[in-house]
């Protein structure tokens, strides 16, 4: 009988804090032993050259989930066979509450979208719409005993928005049941005002979703999402931060010992508002349309400050995608105005090689910084940690092999989701993932999938550490 079902031998293990030089030995789907010779595994794989790196955690992704005027490109099958082609074992989509109902039916919903469907392990945030109150008394925390220990809510979208009281409601529930607040930060008013005066001067192209959304709407409702934490005494974590304004504001907050947490995404270091420039929706300017918007250089720059000095704890997809067609992008309605193309894009699949390519090839940051905003800080924010994040004894066998020097062109043609295109057509980076392997089965190598749908399996989640006063 062999000691190991599987080692990865000769590769140099890559942690959130360490380097070095180790085999990997895994048995049962979890790792058993590193060190410096592991022998005698029912299957070896040869790492030389490679780094072995746990695998992608995207704590901030969109399957499957309702949308007024189109539909979602990805549900679980799609969405998670993209994941694990780019090294990515474990993601965490949305359970959307649509405002009138049953936040425990939502949940369930779910469950069934999901099942039998996943090629990468997942967990569920809740997005709170309706905070009445049998959802804040009964429901929430219900569900959050039972593992959905992180929730969303919205300072936007006329189907999403929550008033200031309801906020402080919201908060004031998750402090009591210790659940981390997940806020998307931008002042709905502000949008609407500035939306309107747009249209009312013709300017309707894809490019004006951004002018209608500056960054001191993000940067004000960030002030006041902090604010109302600080009334409640509630640990906040702010997502998909676009540049320096909001960024600033979270600064502030931290600097003052508050537990504000942020995170940013790919489209802020790798896109600006320049490429929607001249493009209208024949010319798939919608693409690009996402909320927060791509910004400038300078707020690239001012991201890259956050990511290396710690503002910033993790770094996610929001994968959001809709076709660029008349059923997605640019559907009817859309054509009229940017204000109806549906907010969002893909980028579960390239978000590790984005961030490497641009980030640790180029000097940015370091490999450690690279696992930490990629993986282990997911899992330590979000209750899946020892369990997910690392490479040690005891923690599941989610592992990518990682190739630093292979170069590579981002291009549709190689993704493997059902969205029709990536917003990063074109970008050349250099490390790219060979192998993905989740609980010790190797489900992708070299971009052949060899999962299987159902491989993946839903993870409770316990409270977070940073959940807690």
């Amino acid at each position: 009988m062999s000691d190991y079902d599987l080692s990865i031998r000769g590769g140099t293990v890559v942690t959130a804090s360490d380097t070095f030089r180790a085999d990997v030995g895994i048995s049962g789907g979890r790792i058993v032993a590193v060190a410096d010779r592991v022998e005698g595994a029912a299957r070896e794989i040869d790492a030389s050259g490679l780094l072995v790196m746990p695998g992608g955690i995207d704590s901030h992704v969109h399957l499957a989930q309702p949308s007024s005027g189109a539909q979602m490109a990805d549900g679980f099958l799609t969405g998670t066979r993209g994941a694990i082609a780019g090294g990515t074992t474990t993601v965490i989509p949305f359970a959307m509450q649509p405002r009138g109902e049953s936040l425990r039916a939502v949940v369930q919903d779910y469950h069934k979208k999901a099942e039998g469907q996943a090629f990468a392990d997942y967990g569920f945030h809740l997005i709170i719409t309706d905070p009445t109150p049998s959802v804040l008394g009964q429901e929430l925390p219900a569900l959050v005993g039972d593992g959905y220990t992180s929730f969303k809510v919205f300072m936007t979208y006329a189907d999403m928005v929550l008033n200031d009281r309801e906020l402080l409601e919201v908060f004031e529930c998750a402090r009591k049941c210790r659940a981390l607040v997940m806020v998307h930060a931008e002042g709905y008013d502000a949008i609407k005002f500035m939306t309107e005066r747009l249209e009312q001067a013709g300017k309707t192209a894809p490019y004006y979703h951004g002018v209608s959304r500056p960054e001191i709407v993000e940067r004000e409702a960030a002030h006041r999402a902090i604010s109302h934490a600080e009334l409640i005494d509630v640990p906040l974590m702010i997502v998909h931060v676009s540049g320096r304004e909001a960024m600033e504001q979270i600064r502030w907050a931290q600097n003052r010992g508050m537990k504000v947490y942020a995170e940013t995404c790919p489209q802020y270091v790798a896109l600006t508002a320049d490429d929607m420039k001249g493009l209208n929706m024949d010319d798939s300017g919608g693409k690009y349309v996402c909320s927060p918007p791509p910004r400038d250089h300078e707020s690239q720059e001012a991201i890259w400050q956050g990511l290396q000095q710690g503002v910033f704890k993790t770094f996610s997809s929001d994968h959001c995608p809709f076709m660029d067609t008349s059923e997605g992008k640019r559907n009817p309605q859309a054509r009229t105005s940017f204000k109806w193309v549906p907010n969002g894009i893909p980028g579960v699949e390239t978000r590790m090689q984005v961030l490497w390519g641009l980030g640790v090839d180029k000097g940015r940051i370091g490999m450690n910084e690279f696992v930490a905003l990629t993986s282990t800080n997911h899992a330590k924010m979000y209750g899946l940690y020892p369990k997910k994040g690392s490479i040690a004894a005891g923690f599941d066998a989610d592992i990518v092999l990682w190739d630093p020097n292979k170069k590579e062109t981002i291009r549709q043609e190689l993704m493997h989701g059902a969205c029709d295109y990536t917003p990063y057509e074109g970008l050349e980076v250099r490390g790219w993932p060979v192998m993905t392997i989740l609980r010790g089965k190797p489900v992708c190598e070299e971009g052949k999938i060899l999962g299987a749908p159902g491989d993946g399996g839903f993870l409770a989640r316990a409270i977070s550490p940073y959940a807690s006063k």
